[in-house]
């Protein structure tokens, strides 16, 4: 396995980060996760572009332009050998003395890795994944905004924790006001009276790109869609519920606590829809040219 490792690819064995390096000493950094099907790495674009507003929200300044980026992450992928592909891209404060001050780190670290992309099992997408709405609660949209995507990941590690000890699969967490936010690696939808429901980016949530993805394609499937605050008890009484992420696209929801749900329709549809809009993505941007970025074909 080889890693992007600032400059340059390195063998895994020497992808090495300081101990002083200011993203493991405070988790002051920021990330993309992103996919890549059949040799194209789904919006690409869009994930560098929220890369750059997380940094520059933590006065980060990304080490590579955009352009230099999607080559960097390309070359990641061809030094591994992969065409479908779970990639990371993270960028952290980098090395400096201990200490808060973010003028102590004079380069950011880069760092790309690629692994192979292990599906989810089917079973998952037939009969749905048991959620849970821990105790934790989200940080305040006010002390650390959820539009940051942070390597600071403590407060979903412990709403994790607490569902896994349930046997839950995922927790979908409350904010301070006891509306619903999202899960610690996803974004939520229900649907509810013929009407597609999320949280909105008010409640406190990362705007997910999956999540506009689906947003999209549920308007142009005809579907009422509705982005708000809602209550526990809004999707106790939901007809049905799916999660949303770059790797598990779209995830049916089988179970919330004690309410229990079918695999819908509508959800169904739009994890069709979703399949469909990566495969006309794919398509298009192998119509490019043979060579995307320097992945060659």
């Amino acid at each position: 396995m080889y890693v992007y490792l600032n400059d340059r690819l390195v063998p895994r064995s020497e992808a090495v980060v300081s101990v002083f390096d200011h993203g493991f000493l405070y988790g002051d950094g920021v990330y993309e996760t992103m996919r890549c099907y059949d040799g194209v790495v789904f919006m690409l674009d869009e994930h560098l572009r929220r890369l750059a507003r997380s940094a520059s929200m933590i006065r980060i300044n990304l080490p590579a332009d955009s352009d230099s980026l999607k080559l960097m992450v390309y070359e990641t992928l061809q030094a591994n050998k992969l065409r479908d592909a779970y990639i990371r891209l993270t960028v952290s404060r980098g090395y400096g003395p201990i200490g808060l001050d973010p003028e102590l780190c004079p380069s950011p670290t880069l760092v790309i890795m690629a692994e192979a992309m292990k599906q989810y099992p089917a079973a998952l997408y037939e009969n749905g994944i048991r959620v849970a709405i821990p105790s934790v609660r989200r940080n305040l949209r006010e002390a650390l905004n959820p539009e940051i995507k942070s390597l600071n990941f403590l407060n979903n590690i412990l709403a994790k924790i607490e569902a896994a000890q349930g046997g839950a699969y995922e927790a979908v967490m409350l904010n301070a006001s006891g509306a619903l936010t999202e899960g610690s690696i996803s974004n939520l939808f229900f649907s509810k009276g013929g009407v597609l429901c999320t949280p909105s980016i008010e409640c406190g949530i990362l705007d997910g790109i999956t999540r506009g993805i689906v947003l999209e394609l549920a308007v142009k499937e005809g579907l009422t869609v509705k982005a708000g605050e809602f209550g526990r008890e809004d999707i106790y009484s939901a007809e049905e519920v799916f999660l949303t992420n770059t790797t598990m696209e779209v995830m049916p929801v089988s179970g919330v606590d004690d309410a229990r749900y079918a695999v819908g329709g509508i959800t169904r549809l739009l994890h069709k829809a979703y399949r469909q809009e990566v495969k006309a993505y794919v398509e298009h941007m192998k119509a490019q040219g043979p060579s995307i970025w320097g992945y060659d074909e």
